[in-house]
């Protein structure tokens, strides 16, 4: 395999991955903002108030955006790497 192949490859895959944690990244983001304002806003210093809320979103957010993770990987993985593989 040529290095312009490898790194291409090599970079698509890392676009995959930005794309597919995007949403968790963002939700995670969003909800800490609004977590922070409330904390800020009532003087409440509870760690489990920040901590509780955050990952019930990203847990929400995984499961509706899961099938649209697994069918980048799947797309990614036939499209791109069982062709390489395969040696076509």
């Amino acid at each position: 395999m040529e290095e312009a192949v490898f790194f291409d490859t090599m970079r698509q895959g890392l676009w995959i991955a930005v794309i597919i944690s995007a949403p968790l990244l963002a939700v995670a983001l969003v909800m800490g903002v609004v977590i922070g304002l409330f904390q800020a806003l009532t003087s409440v210093q509870e760690m489990t108030l920040t901590f509780v809320p955050k990952v019930g979103a990203m847990l929400a957010v995984f499961w509706v955006s899961m099938t649209f993770m697994s069918g980048m990987l799947v797309a990614f993985f036939t499209d791109r790497i069982i062709p390489l593989i395969a040696g076509i």
